[in-house]
């Protein structure tokens, strides 16, 4: 009895001891959602892909998509173990990829959270939401917060009725700096977009508050989690916790708007988002198209 114990504590030894080299050399893949264009999102995340390679011990890889629901999709077989999300897109990597958020940017104003803004033209005689009614307008993407379920809520809540029976034309750009093009081009009478990617193209002079102005804006929204799979092992998700937070210690954090830290984050903090799809009766097929 003694020898058949000792023999199965050896080869769950072994056992243990290959799976950790396995753990250690594996590729960690991170996923960034398409908010802005891809290869300016791939460039600017470039310093904590490299810093996370070097701190965490594991080659690290960049991984993106044309829409949200390709990263979530990724996610959920196993191809991206790391991933960056706006609020409602991790709500659904949640639900479909069992993600788990543990970090969130903090921007130079000393706030993690952002606004959904309306922009028009300049020269858009619209003052008020009502003013858009059977107009031509763009929203981001179902499965983006602030470009898509926002806007929604915003436009249900002033109006009683849901966006595409509103306005007359309703769109999907793909990406915040899209939505904000076709407002400056005037292809759209109006856009959903969020204040850091509005400040962010003012700043490059991509666009003008004279060629796109805030009509509205919402309340505060929790911002975009750094999220990894919940079945990740307990000890690498930590490792991959302690260098984000960390991050500004030893790097010029960078991430989606200009960012001085990241800190932690709790799933509780996106109950807002949730309670938002309940009362809006969003179902899986409208928010994952």
């Amino acid at each position: 009895m003694y020898v058949k114990r000792l023999l199965t504590a050896t080869l769950a030894a072994c056992l243990f001891t290959v799976q950790a080299a396995h753990a250690a050399g594996r590729e960690l893949v991170m996923g960034l959602i398409p908010a802005e264009n891809n290869e300016e999102m791939v460039q600017k995340f470039e310093p904590m892909r490299a810093y996370l390679e070097r701190k965490l011990g594991h080659k690290v890889k960049v991984f993106t998509a044309t829409d949200y629901t390709g990263v979530i999709e990724a996610m959920k077989k196993k191809r991206v173990d790391i991933a960056w999300f706006g609020p409602l897109s991790y709500i659904l990597a949640e639900r479909e990829a069992g993600a788990e958020a543990f970090a969130v940017g903090v921007r130079d104003n000393g706030k993690s959270t952002y606004k959904s803004i309306l922009v028009v033209p300049g020269n858009s005689p619209a003052k008020t939401l009502a003013d858009l009614k059977g107009k031509s307008v763009a929203f981001v993407d179902p499965a983006s917060t602030s470009g898509g379920l926002m806007p929604t809520y915003m436009v249900k809540q002033e109006t009683g009725r849901m966006p595409q029976d509103f306005f007359g034309k309703f769109t999907y750009a793909g990406s915040h700096d899209a939505a904000e093009l076709a407002v400056k081009n005037k292809t759209v009478d109006a856009a959903a977009d969020n204040d850091i990617t509005y400040e962010k193209m003012l700043g490059k002079g991509l666009i003008t508050q004279e060629s796109n102005r805030i009509l509205l804006e919402s309340p505060e929204l929790p911002g975009s989690p750094m999220v990894y799979r919940k079945d990740l092992d307990a000890r690498l998700k930590k490792s991959i916790k302690d260098a984000i937070v960390s991050a500004h210690d030893e790097i010029q954090v960078t991430g989606y708007g200009n960012l001085s830290r990241y800190e932690e984050a709790l799933p509780s903090d996106y109950q807002k988002i949730r309670e938002m799809v309940t009362e809006l009766g969003l179902k899986r097929e409208q928010m994952l198209k």
